[in-house]
Order: structure tokens, then C-alpha cells, then sequence
């Protein structure tokens, strides 16, 4: 993988609902949001009420509103688990 990029995975209840490559994640976390970049220390925290922001490697944003559940991040795989998700 190149150095830079994030491989991301976002599913919830109903399945998966993206995966690709971003530059960056901006997920909805219990106590306000949380801001993800490559070569980010891993991470595990619970995720809030709210909207994703992905920001692919081809210029696009995708966005997914979700409830609850958590984000998972190690060596630049970003994994999102929402209890209730869909593409907004």
C-alpha cells in the first residue's frame, strides 16, 4: 500500500456499507469527533451519534450517518462497526 493512504471498511447491521481508500476519516465519537490520518497511533473508541466524512483518493466525499458502535484503527486500516448505518 502506498505511504499516505488509509484502507478503509465501514459496515454495520445490514452489511457492509463501503470499503476504498481515503486520505483521510472524520467519524462521530461519544465525547465530539474524532479526525483520522495515515500513520495515526492505533486506536479503538466507541463511535456516537452522527455523520462519517470519507475523504477517498479520488477526490471524493462520501458520507454515512450512523448510530453507535466503534472505529478501529491499526497500521492504516480504519475498520468503522456501527450498530445502525446508512450512505447520507
Amino acid at each position: 500500500m502506498m505511504a499516505g493512504v488509509l484502507q478503509v471498511e465501514v459496515v454495520s447491521a445490514e452489511g457492509r456499507l463501503w470499503t476504498g481508500t481515503c486520505s483521510q476519516v472524520q467519524v462521530p465519537i461519544l465525547d465530539g469527533s474524532l479526525g483520522i490520518l495515515p500513520r495515526r497511533q492505533p486506536l479503538l473508541a466507541a463511535l456516537g451519534t452522527g455523520q462519517i466524512t470519507l475523504s477517498t483518493t479520488d477526490g471524493e466525499k462520501r458520507y454515512f450517518t450512523v448510530d453507535g458502535g466503534f472505529v478501529s484503527v491499526d497500521s492504516d486500516f480504519v475498520t468503522v462497526v456501527a450498530n445502525s448505518g446508512s450512505e447520507s
